[in-house]
């Protein structure tokens, strides 16, 4: 009997109220990540794979709500309290957000960014926080770290300040770190170094949820690829079957847009044509048929329901690709 899951979602929805309208972020939303795997969500900007998240740590704007279930390790956290979610958000789990130069309070030094979370809770004296703070900057890799702890965020350059970002979501060893576009914005040596660090806490059996729009990003550290598209769950599937052969036509054109090392320098790279549905836009049929080459009459009447296709694999598609061709 295979062990129950860490954070298991159900049918998870996501809008927001606006004078336009209610705004579907997220639409039925079912997956699960378990113990010590690292599981990548892509798609492209506005898919709806932060709100997913925010809606699990009870983090949506004043405007947000979220419908469905996802519990970590059984305790429901839609529609639970305040007290409820501190109980597991940054204790359980934790998260990384975007462009830490924003995240990180400025004027804070970087001890007291580290420190003051378990301080305020209770859950260390100050001298086992300010050990703990040590350890969590060695782990991963700032050198020189009691020198570091005097610093300010912006004393420091974009690797280094993303890094302490991670150290800070170690504090409380949570069991499930959620890195929402933790490369973003930084050169591809720096994307590099902390893609080092998150492989390196996937060693000691930390869970990882890999938020990107990139896919070169996830290759080489997920375990599980989930591709996001217009609010919806398009594929799920193992990393390693995921990259040799996409079942969607959207997931292969994402990884036909990666460029690769062994392409002539002449080639142009591939893009998908025409964009995503607009915020609050009622679409008929597959959300992606209007920018899909092979889009048939049933893609655009019929919303295709996300169907298993093969062990541990799902997709969203009508006529899904397979090794040979369509299925």
């Amino acid at each position: 009997m295979s062990a129950a899951p860490l954070l298991d979602i159900r049918d998870l929805g996501v809008e927001f109220a606006t004078p336009q309208g209610t705004v579907r972020a997220v639409t039925g939303v079912s997956l699960s990540v378990a113990t010590g795997e690292c599981l990548a969500i892509v798609g492209e900007s506005g898919s709806g794979k932060t709100q997913l998240f925010m809606a699990c740590l009870g983090l949506l704007s004043d405007n947000g709500r979220a419908v469905g279930s996802a519990r970590y390790l059984g305790t429901e956290l839609i529609g639970a309290s305040e007290t409820e979610l501190n109980r597991v958000r940054g204790v359980g789990m934790s998260l990384v957000t975007q462009d830490p130069l924003n995240s990180l309070t400025p004027h804070l030094r970087i001890e007291r960014l580290l420190t003051e979370g378990v301080l305020d809770r209770g859950l260390m004296s100050a001298a086992e926080a300010g050990q703990r703070a040590l350890e969590a900057l060695r782990t991963v890799g700032i050198t020189e770290p009691e020198a570091r702890l005097r610093h300010y965020p912006h004393e420091l350059s974009g690797g280094m300040r993303q890094r302490v970002a991670i150290a800070v979501a170690l504090m409380t060893a949570p069991k499930l770190l959620v890195a929402d576009e933790p490369t973003t914005a930084l050169d591809v040596t720096v994307q590099a170094r902390v893609l080092d660090v998150l492989r390196s806490l996937r060693a000691t059996g930390l869970a990882i949820v890999l938020i990107t729009h990139d896919l070169g990003v996830v290759a080489g550290i997920a375990d599980r690829v989930a591709v996001m598209y217009a609010g919806e769950l398009v594929e799920t599937a193992p990393a390693a079957g995921l990259f040799a052969a996409p079942a969607h036509p959207y997931t292969a054109g994402l990884l036909a847009s990666v460029p690769r090392l062994s392409d002539p320098a002449t080639l142009r790279l591939a893009a998908i044509e025409g964009q995503p549905p607009r915020p609050g836009e009622i679409v008929t049929g597959c959300p992606f048929a209007p920018r899909c080459a092979s889009a048939s009459e049933v893609c655009r009447e019929v919303a295709p329901r996300l169907r298993s296709i093969a062990s541990g694999r799902e997709v969203a598609c009508h006529a899904p690709f397979s090794q040979e061709g369509r299925v």
